[in-house]
């Protein structure tokens, strides 16, 4: 019996083969959409007492088009890119620019102090600036052995 090497992630290989089959067979519409549809791109940083999100949101045309919440290390972020229908859908050939709702969580690599956060939005990126917390403000929990 000849020795076959062990590939465990062959099989997911296969379920996105028959995934990408499924919607561009199946649903000629959504053939040719980004494969990060309504997720952004997020590049986050530390300086010295900050910490630094930059998120790629192009299309947001006000800021009521976006809520940034902030809960000690973890960033989030939702919110919608409303597209005007420039052309009628019966003209459209192709439709890959996003348009609709979206939501992100970010782990932070330290603990932000919520009420000093500065958002800016320029040239389609979000940049969020949260200053940093000083100390560890972990809890531990002493268990009552019964």
């Amino acid at each position: 019996m000849p020795l076959v090497p062990y590939e465990p992630f062959r099989h997911l290989d296969n379920i996105r083969r028959e995934m990408d089959q499924f919607f561009t067979h199946d649903f000629p519409s959504m053939k040719g959409m980004p494969q990060h549809f309504g997720q952004m791109n997020v590049d986050v940083y530390e300086k010295d007492d900050e910490v630094i999100a930059a998120c790629d949101i192009p299309g947001l045309e006000k800021k009521e088009d976006v809520m940034i919440e902030v809960d000690r290390n973890v960033l989030s972020i939702s919110g919608s890119v409303n597209k005007t229908n420039e052309v009628k859908e019966e003209h459209m050939h192709r439709r890959e620019r996003y348009s609709g709702r979206f939501h992100r969580l970010v782990t932070l690599p330290a603990n932000v102090a919520p009420e000093n956060v500065k958002a800016t939005y320029k040239n389609g990126v979000l940049e969020v600036r949260m200053h940093k917390i000083d100390g560890d403000h972990r809890k531990k929990v002493d268990v009552e052995f019964h």
